[in-house]
């Protein structure tokens, strides 16, 4: 995983910044828990108390005339 560098020494916000860097990458629960070195279950978890959308919310769907 590449490097970043925090804005400041939040620490929820850079929890929340890793664990959306890792959803991104992975583009699911299981495969972030795993680049972060935590259980799904922490991951899940996280999400929750971080208030991070998942699964991401995509364009409408157009319905069929």
């Amino acid at each position: 995983m590449s490097q970043f560098i925090l804005d400041d020494f939040n620490l929820e916000a850079a929890e929340r910044r890793l664990c959306n860097e890792a959803l991104n990458r992975a583009g699911n629960i299981v495969g972030a828990a795993q680049l972060l070195g935590i259980t799904r279950h922490a991951m899940k978890r996280r999400i929750i108390k971080l208030r991070i959308e998942w699964p991401r919310r995509t364009m409408p769907a157009t319905t069929l005339p």
